[in-house]
């Protein structure tokens, strides 16, 4: 069973949160599917358990316990997490809190980062000791030197495939069953996946995954 959701698309700094940094957690219990929305505020995204992916135009990121993204305010994405994903995010108000980035960047989860984000979380901090930890978060938050990007294809002929692997990375057809779906030859996929990608249909398959 896959759940969709639908979510708006607000313009950055429309909306501001109750405070600098405002904690949210969810443990999916369906395969869940977010469709292309953004969000008025700065957001960074984790995971506390499994992988979940965010999608912004052809780039695909993958979110770890990790590796987490940051997505700027006003930024059109989408997303997908498998059933039983615990993520988790963080909400930076537009006018409160100074972007990290114009456009998606992956961050360390460091143990640091990790323990103010979770700080953040108590029902009973004070404003004060509230006010101390959103300045350590902003102070230790930084773009990962690495990320978990892969580079989707978006045209006609390899939407199909992409969109199919998105929905389930176990589909275990082959370039032929593929060429053969799409009554195409195999080497016009494999030229199609070179030309958009960088890479082979083999490869990006594997990556995806």
């Amino acid at each position: 069973m896959r759940e969709t959701r639908s979510l708006p698309v607000v313009a950055a700094g429309a909306v501001e949160v109750p405070f600098a940094i405002q904690p949210y957690d969810e443990v999916v219990a369906h395969d869940t599917t977010w469709g292309e929305h953004s969000h008025p505020f700065h957001e960074l995204l984790w995971n506390e358990r499994g992988a979940s992916s965010a999608v912004v135009g052809a780039r695909v990121w993958t979110i770890t316990p990790a590796l987490g993204l940051w997505m700027p305010a006003g930024t059109l994405h989408s997303g997908s997490a498998i059933a039983g994903t615990w993520f988790r995010a963080s909400f930076f108000g537009f006018h409160t809190t100074p972007s990290l980035s114009d456009t998606p960047v992956a961050v360390e989860i460091t143990p640091l980062l990790r323990l103010l984000l979770e700080r953040l979380c108590e029902p009973g901090l004070s404003a004060s000791s509230r006010k101390v930890t959103e300045a350590l978060v902003l102070d230790v938050l930084e773009p990962s030197p690495r990320e978990l990007l892969v580079q989707a294809p978006t045209s006609a002929l390899l939407r199909p495939i992409a969109d199919a692997l998105r929905a389930d990375p176990g589909d275990q057809r082959t370039l032929s069953q593929w060429a053969a779906e799409l009554a195409v030859s195999a080497r016009t996929i494999s030229r199609a996946f070179v030309a958009e990608t960088g890479t082979s249909f083999a490869r990006w398959v594997a990556s995806a995954r």
